[in-house]
C-alpha cells in the first residue's frame, strides 16, 4: 500500500471521545459528538486502504494530540482484528486503576496504560497552556509561572524515560504545535536537540606482518537532531529516541512565540 495521510479537525473540546445524545443548551445549540466523528472517519478510511496498512502513524496537535492518547490502543486493536471499547471511551485499564475516573482525561495518567508505541512531541513551555489555561500574561508579567510548567512536565515523564517503545522530543521553546509547519518540523533552521553519539574505533598496527599494536578508541560527538529526524529514529526503530532540552533560555534554535510584554523574561 502506498503512503497516504488524512487530516481531521476536532469537533469539540472533548477530543473525539464525547457522545452526547442530545444537544447541550448554552447560549446556542452545541453538539458534543466527537466520538461519532472519529468513528465515521475511521470507518471511511478502512474502506479506502487503512485496513490493509502495515504501519499506521496516528498524530495530533494540541487537543488533537490529547485525542491520540485516548484512541491509539483502540485503533491498534481494530487494525489487528479485535474491536474493543473502553467505558465512556476512556482507557479501561486507567479507569480500573483509580478511584477518580476524571484523572484518565489527563495524559500523564492515560499514558501509564497505553500499550501502543508512543512518541511525545511537546514544548516544556507550551505557550497556549500557560497563557490561556494556567496564568494569562496579565497575571504574570515577568513570566515566573512559566518555569513551573517545565518542572511538572518532566516529573510526569520521568517514569517513561528509557522505555524502548516510548519516544520524546521535549524542547524548551515558547511554542505550540511544532509538527504542523515545515519550519519547525524539518528545515535548515528547525529547532534541534543535542544527541550524544558514542563512536568506537578499533585500530590495528602491523609491522613485517606482525601485530604490534591493537587499541580501541572511543569518543563522544554531539549530533543535532530535528523533530523529524528523532521521530524517524523512533518510527523505524533505529535506537533510543528520547531527548529533553535544557531549561530556557539555553536553546538558540527555538522559534519562540512570546507576548511582547514577556520578551525580557
Amino acid at each position: 500500500m502506498a503512503n497516504s495521510s488524512s487530516w481531521s479537525y476536532k469537533g469539540d473540546d472533548e477530543p473525539h471521545i464525547c457522545i452526547r445524545p442530545l444537544p447541550q443548551l448554552l447560549s446556542s445549540v452545541i453538539y458534543m459528538r466527537g466520538q461519532r466523528i472519529w468513528d465515521a472517519i475511521i470507518a471511511d478510511l478502512l474502506t479506502k486502504g487503512l485496513a490493509k496498512a502495515k504501519k499506521v502513524l496516528l498524530s495530533g496537535c494540541s487537543a488533537g494530540g490529547l485525542a491520540t492518547f485516548f484512541h491509539c490502543d483502540d485503533l491498534g486493536e481494530l487494525l489487528g482484528g479485535v474491536a474493543t471499547g473502553a467505558e465512556k471511551n476512556l482507557n479501561k485499564d486507567c479507569l480500573n486503576s483509580t478511584l477518580s475516573p476524571y484523572l484518565c482525561f489527563f495524559p500523564q495518567y492515560a499514558l501509564q496504560n497505553i500499550k501502543t508505541p508512543y512518541f511525545i512531541l511537546n514544548s516544556a513551555y507550551d505557550v497556549y497552556q500557560f497563557h490561556h489555561i494556567f496564568v494569562p500574561p496579565s497575571s504574570d508579567p515577568r513570566g515566573h509561572w512559566s518555569r513551573c510548567l517545565r518542572s511538572a512536565m518532566l516529573t510526569a515523564l520521568k517514569p517513561f524515560e528509557g522505555e524502548p517503545e516510548m519516544g520524546m522530543f521535549i524542547n524548551s521553546c515558547f511554542a505550540h504545535c511544532q509538527s504542523e509547519l515545515q519550519d519547525t518540523w524539518f528545515a535548515p533552521n528547525s529547532p534541534t536537540l543535542d544527541n550524544e553519539v558514542l563512536i568506537i574505533d578499533e585500530v590495528k598496527l602491523y609491522a613485517c606482518g606482525l601485530l604490534v599494536m591493537h587499541g580501541v578508541f572511543m569518543k563522544i560527538i554531539l549530533e543535532f537532531q530535528t523533530i523529524a529526524e528523532l521521530v524517524g529514529d523512533w518510527y523505524f526503530e533505529r535506537g533510543a529516541a528520547q531527548e529533553i532540552d535544557c531549561a530556557y533560555p539555553c536553546d538558540s534554535t527555538c522559534h519562540n512565540i512570546i507576548p511582547s510584554n514577556q520578551v525580557g523574561i
